[in-house]
């Protein structure tokens, strides 16, 4: 119990450094799916992982008296490539801190990675495996496990997107979390890559499925495809000028989540391209971050 109270306390304080900054594996060790068994290392440059070893997230928490009992966990964009952690991780933990919402930058694996044995496995049965844990250890981090979101920007969207829509388990490895809930309560999507066909990001596209997948698999991996009943309350943030990922991918997903009744904010901005970011956002864009914390309180998440 005391061992509990220590790593519980210690959590609690949150330090911008990522050296200091506590770090959770989500994977038992040798019981991590979908991997041949090879022992990777981190490969980090610029600001950017290249390479995942090991699995797991960094946990932000607000202080005590602003906690609001809400959690995200945030995938980092990079086209499946590569994880901007900083820009598209770290700094919007800090940003969810502020309001009260605790917050956890995923490291997951890259499909590119060598060591698995189905690429586009990856990524999703890291993001499954992650928020199971996060529900596992809700009661000691004071979470309502009814208020547990994703968030993702470009490639890290359509993670987030793709969680939110999927209805196959890819992190089962037969122990006490299996049957916990991979659903999120909440999506949020910041110029997010979601179609993996006629409009997607050749780079994510290549990078997740390969140069030529069938249409079966485009089809199960296009979230916009596998929208339904279950899926959650979105926010969606994008620019109408964005060059890299096409915004029709964002239209796409609203256009499903509409048709399926999923109540759903929709931001086209003028401006912002595909660097729309916490702050220094062009024009009206740089309302994007207001607009995101209103819908939070009106949708309940926050109070």
């Amino acid at each position: 119990m005391m061992r509990k109270l220590i790593v519980f306390i210690v959590l609690g304080f949150l330090c911008y450094n990522l050296k200091a900054q506590e770090f959770i594996s989500i994977w038992p060790e040798g019981k991590m799916p979908n991997s041949k068994g090879m022992v990777l290392q981190d490969s980090i440059s610029n600001e950017r992982i290249f390479q995942v070893g090991k699995p797991g997230f960094y946990a932000f928490f607000p202080s005590l008296q602003e906690h609001k009992r809400a959690a995200v966990l945030i995938y980092p964009g990079g086209g499946y490539q590569r994880l901007a952690y900083n820009i598209s991780g770290f700094q919007l933990a800090k940003w969810f801190n502020t309001m009260g919402i605790s917050a956890f930058v995923l490291n997951y694996r890259l499909p590119i990675s060598p060591d698995l044995l189905q690429p586009e496995n990856g990524p999703i049965a890291d993001a499954q495996r992650a928020i199971k844990i996060i529900r596992q250890y809700a009661k000691e981090w004071d979470l309502d496990v009814q208020k547990i979101g994703v968030i993702g920007s470009s490639a890290g969207g359509h993670l987030a997107a793709l969680q939110s829509t999927l209805i196959e388990d890819f992190s089962i490895i037969n122990d006490a979390i299996d049957s916990t809930n991979y659903l999120p309560n909440f999506t949020i999507l910041v110029s997010p890559v979601i179609d993996m066909g006629t409009y997607a990001h050749k780079g994510s596209k290549e990078n997740l499925l390969g140069k030529n997948p069938s249409l079966k698999t485009i089809n199960k991996f296009s979230p916009h495809l596998n929208v339904n009943s279950k899926t959650p309350i979105c926010f969606i943030a994008d620019a109408f000028n964005d060059q890299s990922v096409n915004p029709q991918n964002s239209l796409l997903y609203y256009q499903a989540l509409l048709t399926h009744k999923i109540p759903t904010s929709f931001h086209v901005f003028p401006q912002g391209g595909h660097a729309i970011a916490l702050r220094n956002n062009p024009g009206s864009t740089q309302q994007w971050t207001n607009l995101c914390e209103a819908w939070l309180i009106e949708s309940n998440i926050i109070k």
